[in-house]
Order: structure tokens, then sequence, then C-alpha cells
């Protein structure tokens, strides 16, 4: 049996690209399983469901390596247990890794890589923060803060508005959630 796996670490990205190419790989829309789950760690309920499903001679078709796990420990772990299980894992951009002395290297320089590269970015990011600090007078972490008296100015238009309209015309024309509308209503 063949089993494709997609995974996006938030719920504002696309699964679509990664979905497409496991189709390309003759994976029937059923033996696909995905979510949006944070890849830092193995405990995630849809790859222990697939995990569950998996037989001797079955094949994992996945995109990336770095869908099946982040941090090369716990990737090395997931694929050595497949591998244990005479699963063969199919990475698309990268070949098929098999239970072979070759395979086993492949995976773990490539785990190890991608490894590397995300404690890169990680670090560059930290470094532009600390030139941030010491550069911008003005810098702080986050996201901006709204002024006060805007978002004052704000909640006021909305309360008026809400006097007149319904709390779902009223977010739509603020383009805000129905919930906002009954909070903001709450506070005068």
């Amino acid at each position: 049996m063949i089993y494709g796996y997609a995974r996006v670490s938030t719920a504002g990205q696309s699964l679509k690209e990664q979905l497409q190419e496991i189709r390309k790989e003759n994976v029937l829309n059923k033996n696909i399983y995905h979510e949006k789950f944070t890849g830092t760690t193995t405990h995630r309920p849809v790859l222990e469901e697939l995990m569950n499903k998996l037989k001797s001679n079955d094949t994992l078709v996945v995109t990336k390596l770095d869908r099946l796990a982040r941090k090369t420990s716990e990737a090395i772990e997931l694929i050595e247990k497949l591998m244990n299980m005479d699963v063969t894992i199919k990475v698309i951009n990268l070949g098929t890794l098999e239970n072979t002395s070759m395979g086993r290297m492949i995976y773990r320089t490539l785990l190890s890589v991608a490894e590397m590269e995300r404690d890169m970015i990680v670090e560059r990011t930290q470094a532009g923060k600390v030139y941030a600090k010491q550069h911008n007078p003005n810098y702080h972490e986050g996201r901006p803060s709204r002024a006060k008296s805007s978002k004052k100015d704000n909640y006021k238009a909305i309360y008026e508005y809400k006097k007149y309209h319904t709390a779902k015309e009223t977010a739509s024309a603020f383009n805000i959630s129905t919930r906002t509308v009954f909070y903001v209503n709450s506070l005068f």
C-alpha cells in the first residue's frame, strides 16, 4: 500500500502544493494523511494515526524530509522505526530511503543539514534583534501597539453603528468578527 503524508506548521499555511505533489506519485486521496501541526514534535495526531496504519512493505511518500520532523533526533527515530517495519520512505525532492547502509547515511546527513539551516535562521534572527536594539532607540519586539486614542475612537464608531444595525452587519462594515462587536458593546 502507498500512503502519503503532508504537513504545514501553521494554520495560515497551505497544504495544496504538497498534496498535489503526493497525488502525482499515484497515492490515492483516501491514503493521504495531512495536518497543520508544528514539526518540532513527532507527537502529532494524524501522523500517529498513519504510523498505526503502516505495515511491512508499505511505502510512505512525503514531499520533503522535514515534513516528517524538524529535529534530527526525532526524525532519525521516526525513520528508523519505519525502516525496522520494512516501510520504504519516498522523499519526492530527494529519492527513496530504504533500510540499507547508504540509505541510513543519506537521511542522517540530510537531516543534520536541515537542522543546521534552521538553527542558522534562528541565530540570524536573534542577531538582527540585537543589532536593532543597539541601533534603533525606538525598537521593541512584538506587534506595534495601536494608538489608544484611535482604538477608542474606533470602538466608539463600532458602538454607535451597532445601535442601528445587527451585530453581523456591524462586523461586516468594520471587517471584524461578531464576537468583537459584542466585546466592544460590553465596554460601553
